[in-house]
């Protein structure tokens, strides 16, 4: 007895089959094809065999037409995985090197009846990215797009497949599908698909030609923004109109790396701070400027999560409100493969009716990281993989915050404006020359291995802030946006704080305020002052206060004397707060090393800085790294070509071979 569900429906015969799809019941038979019975209707059984002719899973065809209201003319056998019909004839496909990919089993069975290999998906929307190892060792992959939502899912998985750059696609003029061609007119079915086969396009030309219509587009309602000579400023702006009070250096790092998704290594980051203090309404209401396509929001995960989802994360910016996920080991670690790696490779073992398997399953990046967090620190293997800002928990902030959501009125802003920039720059130019990345990795004092990751992150956050100032930034011989001192100093006003404090250089304003408190207190006659004590010697409720104490013990400059659990603290003054020393140079001293200038805005698209100098400094750069080894530099195992700085190849900062559009 069949395990199926029990269809409403009329049933379908194999005769009645053969018959609706022109093709011989003899045929038919050959593939396995039979008849059953199911919930007292006929039914066809339509086996899936495995590459070695093994039956895997089955589907039956319960109807040949679909109801008023429903289409149920399809039931998988309880317990199947979907699979592509056809896998026992791929053999076919690559002795003749090329397949052609087709939805459903009766577009493959009327191929196949041609001579024209073939492997029918399930559905549209069932594509699994582990698939495309079916088709290895086939130069050619044909797609047949249908005019209908199952075309356009279709063209969506194709965009972020592997397959993509041997696809064809395949358009049939006035009909669905091939089988639907082969009805219109079976004599003539050979002469029609070999024309439909004569004009397919490259998935490349396709996508080339798509990507123009849409930058066209999105230039055009985003050209004033684009043309603006300090973006993050307007952005600033436009964020504070629409509700949201300080945190402006926040919101910028959070803008601008959300930006760096384009690049090979987007750029992570940790938003901390007290519980209430709004750092996920920061995160919220900045990805609000960006479209969805732009990040994947989750407030929680499963510790698998990463290795099963199917959500697309190739760049991309996981977003994880509250690290909680992260606290399990094996989640944080396939996360840190995501970051550091650009992809996860996991491999594991799953049931299958043919027995236990190895699966291997791969999630491509590059993918960011956006994270908010209560905690002081996060696992160290994760902390020094992101940069840490931390939302402001003074007073002063709370008033200003309670002010703002007493007014009753709120500016609306455009965000559409916003979105159509991010749709442009997706388009856009992406490779980037930074002429001064020598002089500055001379200047940052080596005071810690942490900077091997800091320096390549304030890299690409000067990529990323040339790449959305490109139009006031002038080009180098190979088509470069090529990067002023001014996305320097935007970025070291940025992060300077946040580098020199990884690094132990610089301690955070906020800990020398509760150092000092403790000192005040203890010289006022509080030998060990409490918690309540500081919070109220800084004006702050106690969570707050015991949150700095916390980080100041971490830190070593303050300590707890009590050693009784649930007493309260007896504070005392730890190690001496150090000097602050800011690791990052100042504009004008690299400005000293290769003849660059600080930008001038002239209200005009151009150069920001001397096209001649800038090619000059570039290529004096360009010399350097061919000269001399450098570990920010090296090239990537997967990449060839000649490289420009930030070691991409020119004009490709994907490693993709996909060239920058200019």
């Amino acid at each position: 007895m069949s395990t199926a569900t029990v269809q409403p429906l009329g049933g379908c015969t194999l005769a009645e089959y053969a018959a609706a799809k022109q093709l011989p019941i003899e045929f038919l038979r050959e593939l396995r094809l039979s008849d059953l019975s199911l919930g007292g209707r006929p039914a066809v059984r339509i086996p899936y065999l495995d590459s070695a002719g093994v039956e895997i899973v089955t589907r039956y065809r319960t109807a040949l037409a679909r109801s008023a209201d429903s289409d149920a003319r399809f039931r998988w056998k309880v317990g199947s995985r979907p699979v592509p019909y056809g896998l026992w004839r791929l053999a076919h496909a690559r002795a003749t090197g090329f397949v052609v990919l087709v939805e459903g089993e009766s577009d493959a069975q009327t191929l196949w009846f041609h001579g024209i290999p073939a492997l029918g998906l399930p559905g549209a929307n069932t594509w699994r990215e582990t698939w495309a190892a079916f088709l290895d060792g086939i130069p050619s992959v044909s797609i047949v797009v249908e005019p209908d939502s199952g075309g356009l899912a279709t063209t969506k998985w194709l965009s972020r497949s592997a397959l993509r750059h041997r696809a064809r696609l395949i358009t049939l003029p006035g009909v669905k599908d091939p089988s639907a061609l082969y009805l219109l007119a079976p004599n003539e079915f050979r002469k029609a698909w070999q024309a439909a086969m004569d004009s397919a396009a490259a998935w490349s030309d396709v996508r080339a030609t798509e990507e123009r219509v849409l930058e066209e587009r999105a230039y055009s309602q985003c050209a004033e923004l684009a043309a603006n000579s300090d973006i993050l400023t307007q952005f600033a702006t436009a964020l504070a109109e629409a509700g949201v009070t300080g945190e402006s250096r926040s919101a910028k790092l959070l803008y601008l790396c959300l930006v760096s998704r384009f690049l090979k290594r987007p750029v992570s980051l940790a938003v901390k701070g007290p519980s209430a203090a709004g750092k996920s309404y920061l995160v919220e209401r900045v990805l609000e400027f960006f479209p969805a396509s732009a990040f994947y929001a989750l407030s929680a995960m499963s510790e698998m999560a990463l290795a099963y989802s199917e959500e697309p994360l190739q760049h991309r910016f996981l977003v994880l409100y509250e690290a909680v996920a992260l606290r399990r080991e094996f989640a944080a670690y396939l996360l840190r493969s995501l970051l550091s790696e650009a992809r996860v490779r996991y491999e594991t073992v799953e049931k299958t009716t043919a027995g236990l398997k190895a699966r291997l399953i791969e999630r491509e990046g590059p993918t960011g990281l956006i994270v908010t967090t209560t905690a002081i620190g996060l696992h160290a293997e994760n902390e020094t993989r992101m940069f840490s800002v931390q939302v402001s928990d003074s007073s002063q902030q709370t008033h200003e915050i309670m002010l703002r959501t007493a007014q009753e009125e709120r500016s609306e802003v455009d965000l559409s404006i916003w979105h159509a920039l991010q749709e442009w720059l997706a388009c856009a130019e992406h490779g980037v020359t930074i002429p001064y990345s020598n002089r500055l990795a001379d200047l940052i004092p080596p005071r810690a291995v942490r900077l091997r990751r800091d320096f390549r992150a304030i890299l690409s956050l000067i990529w990323a802030h040339a790449i959305l100032h490109q139009r006031s930034r002038a080009r180098d011989q190979a088509g470069r946006i090529i990067a002023t001192l001014d996305d320097y100093a935007a970025v070291r006003a940025l992060t300077v704080d946040l580098v020199s404090e990884g690094v132990g250089t610089l301690v955070r304003p906020t800990l020398r305020e509760t150092v000092a408190a403790v000192e005040a207190l203890i010289e006022r006659g509080t030998p060990e002052p409490t918690i309540q004590a500081v919070a109220n010697q800084l004006q702050l409720d106690k969570s707050a206060a015991s949150r700095r104490v916390r980080a100041a013990q971490e830190a070593g400059y303050l300590k707890n004397l009590e050693d009784r659990r649930g007493m309260p603290a007896r504070l005392a003054l730890g190690e001496p707060l150090p000097g602050d020393l800011e690791l990052l140079p100042l504009p004008e001293q690299l400005a000293l090393g290769d003849g660059c200038t600080v930008a001038v805005d002239s209200g005009e698209k151009g150069p920001s800085l001397s096209l001649g100098l800038a090619q000059d400094a570039a290529e004096r750069t360009e010399r350097r790294l061919h000269e001399s080894w450098d570990p920010i530099n090296q090239p990537s195992e997967r990449s060839e070509g000649p490289r420009g700085d930030f070691g991409t190849p020119q004009g490709d900062p994907d490693g993709d071979g996909r060239e920058g559009r200019r």
